[in-house]
């Protein structure tokens, strides 16, 4: 019977509803969405070029931005793709199997992003509370250790949601009232005991959410405590420089993450809560690059470089 139960919920297909009711405006959500997009993919693939080919950036903290920079493509190419085909032709059909892909990817990239980010601060910590020590801590070998672990950590998290939501009873209605595969909208649908799975999710959230954000606010006081000590104005103002961009990603990133997903449901909410999720979902990894490459003078300078000598050749 189980096996039964398995099978036909491969084998049915889900309705995301995402913006369809705002009928008059579709065409200017796609060309919202698709600015967004594109906007987002270049911009990643550029800070990843820029970083590759300016030897003076393979260092620690570049290493894992080029991550950062990948893992927000992988973001928004799991969501946005599917959410623009939904706005242009108001076909909202997905099938179980690309709902369950986008769980997956969903949930690998949010919790991998997270702890790529405790990285990066415990990067930064390192270079301005110890730096005589940066280049030994901060090894090669290390930097891949931690980037791998965070992937890791992040593929299994995807998996076993993956594999529980596979594991539901769907009733009739399977109208996800978002713009992607939620799992929370998705547990609404579904007339298994889902008890567990949501005290899962929020345990979870805890533990690879507020965790992790506990730990980049720590790395921050002890940042911020060495910088205040520096006695130079130029010292101070290079070090923040060094870590300002990080911070201001953290913020874009971990704040709308963390309401969102840590609240209590409340249906009356649900269009706001889309709108708080395209935050993290669509802007911040637009934002990112911008952040990176504008409060950052190493990676403005080797953009106006690689800009030059593009225009010699």
């Amino acid at each position: 019977m189980s096996e039964d139960v398995n099978n036909s919920s491969i084998q049915m297909e889900f309705h995301l509803l995402a913006f369809t009711r705002y009928e008059n405006v579709q065409l200017l959500f796609f060309i919202g969405l698709l600015s967004i997009y594109l906007l987002c993919v270049v911009e990643n693939i550029l800070v990843t070029i820029i970083v590759c080919l300016t030897p003076s950036l393979h260092t620690p903290m570049y290493f894992f931005l080029c991550n950062l920079t990948v893992l927000d493509i992988i973001y928004v190419s799991a969501v946005l793709p599917k959410l623009m085909v939904i706005t242009i032709t108001g076909n909202t059909v997905i099938s179980s199997i690309g709902c369950f892909t986008q769980v997956f990817l969903y949930v690998f990239c949010i919790g991998t992003e997270f702890f790529l980010l405790v990285v990066m601060a415990y990067d930064r910590y390192v270079a301005i509370c110890i730096p005589l020590r940066y280049m030994l801590i901060m090894n090669h070998k290390k930097c891949i250790i931690l980037t791998a672990f965070c992937c890791n950590l992040g593929v299994f998290n995807g998996m076993m949601y993956a594999l529980l939501i596979s594991k539901l009873a769907f009733s009739s209605s399977r109208d996800i009232n978002h713009f992607f595969c939620h799992m929370r909208s998705i547990l609404q649908l579904s007339c298994s005991d889902t008890t567990a799975i949501g005290i899962l999710i929020t345990v979870d959230g805890i533990v690879l959410g507020f965790f992790p954000f506990t730990l980049i606010l720590i790395s921050y006081i002890y940042i911020i405590s060495t910088i205040l000590k520096i006695h130079s104005i130029s010292g101070r103002r290079k070090a923040f420089s060094s870590c300002s961009s990080h911070l201001i990603v953290v913020l874009l990133f971990c704040l709308p993450s963390l309401t969102l997903n840590m609240k209590a449901m409340n249906k009356f909410s649900q269009e706001k809560d889309k709108m708080l999720s395209m935050l993290y979902i669509a802007v911040a990894p637009m934002l990112n690059p911008l952040v990176y490459s504008l409060r950052n003078k190493d990676v403005s300078e080797a953009i106006k470089r690689q800009i030059a000598k593009t225009r010699k050749t």
